[in-house]
């Protein structure tokens, strides 16, 4: 893991500078390059445009490790009238939760029950939920979470990250049960013990996790693979692979964030490759814009310098 990043994602959950770079106005502006706005109707209005160009979305309200009972019913309920509204405007759009958002941390059963509410409510919208992954402490109880939800549904996702060596078993424990995972890199600060700490290594896991998802049992299974990436070259090989074993585009879709390489995204709409982008709003974006910055090694001195203005 190169400096530059370590530094940045060491920096995301300091509180001190979260406080200091959120009431900056450099900060602020940066931030819009990653979200259209703090506010859901931010989020809409961008997902509306997104489906004019070909391009469905994700949304996801920032935050995380909730504290308290009550936020925890404060953000089901939020989701649920996303759910609602999504339909409501006629979007192809999903939503994506992180597990502590929903209670994980405070009670794992409170967390299963507001989870199990908003899948019930995708099934009755016709939409599907997908599960983030947070911190590797969090994998285990979160992949509890994806597999006894998904006995009882399978409208339910999970994100995966190849950094982590453990994934390729995860993979396999979850092909047969016809998954849809959202294979993402990994943006946590992670030991070496655990994590590929190479850039290298992580992007050629990305592949090989990626094509075994994209297998013939996989599919067979009723899998569903969002490959979560913006590298051109990653992209590239994956298209290569889909269309050497002609895998239907039913079975995967490419998945970005708002804002970031938006003339790759247009390529692969151009070339008739389905596309998800994820659209996040809120007002507790500090650490997921310090990760997003650590993805991008050009502007990290830029910004950092900025910072500490």
């Amino acid at each position: 893991m190169g400096v530059a990043r370590s530094v940045l994602l060491a920096l995301s959950t300091n509180r001190w500078l979260r406080d200091r770079a959120t009431k900056t106005a450099f900060v602020r502006k940066s931030v819009s390059t990653f979200m259209p706005g703090e506010r859901l109707e931010d989020a809409i209005a961008a997902a509306a445009e997104l489906q004019r160009r070909g391009i469905a979305t994700i949304f996801t309200k920032l935050g995380e490790n909730l504290t308290r009972a009550d936020e925890a019913e404060e953000v089901t309920r939020h989701y649920l009238e996303v759910l609602d509204k999504i339909q409501a405007a006629g979007l192809r759009a999903q939503i994506s939760v992180k597990p502590t958002q929903l209670g994980l941390d405070l009670d794992t059963a409170l967390c299963f029950r507001n989870l199990q509410r908003l899948v019930d409510r995708a099934a009755e919208r016709d939409n599907l939920v997908w599960i983030d992954m947070e911190g590797s402490p969090y994998v285990d109880p979160t992949l509890d979470l994806f597999r006894r939800t998904r006995a009882r549904s399978a409208r339910v996702g999970i994100a995966l990250q190849a950094y982590l060596y453990r994934t390729a078993q995860d993979v396999e424990s979850l092909v047969p049960l016809g998954s849809a995972i959202r294979m993402v890199k990994g943006a946590y600060l992670e030991p070496p013990a655990i994590a590929y700490p190479a850039k290298a290594d992580v992007d050629e896991n990305f592949y090989k996790l990626s094509c075994r998802l994209l297998a013939d049992d996989a599919r067979k299974a009723g899998g569903l693979l969002h490959i979560a990436t913006h590298d051109p070259r990653l992209v590239d090989r994956l298209a290569a692979f889909i269309d050497e074993h002609r895998v239907p585009a039913s079975a995967y879709e490419f998945a970005m964030l708002y804002g970031i390489q938006r003339p790759l995204q247009q390529r692969l709409v151009q070339a008739g490759r389905p596309l998800r982008v994820l659209v996040a709003y809120g007002e507790y974006w500090f650490a997921w814009y310090m990760r997003r910055l650590a993805e991008r090694p050009a502007n990290v001195l830029f910004v950092l310098k900025n910072l500490f203005r």
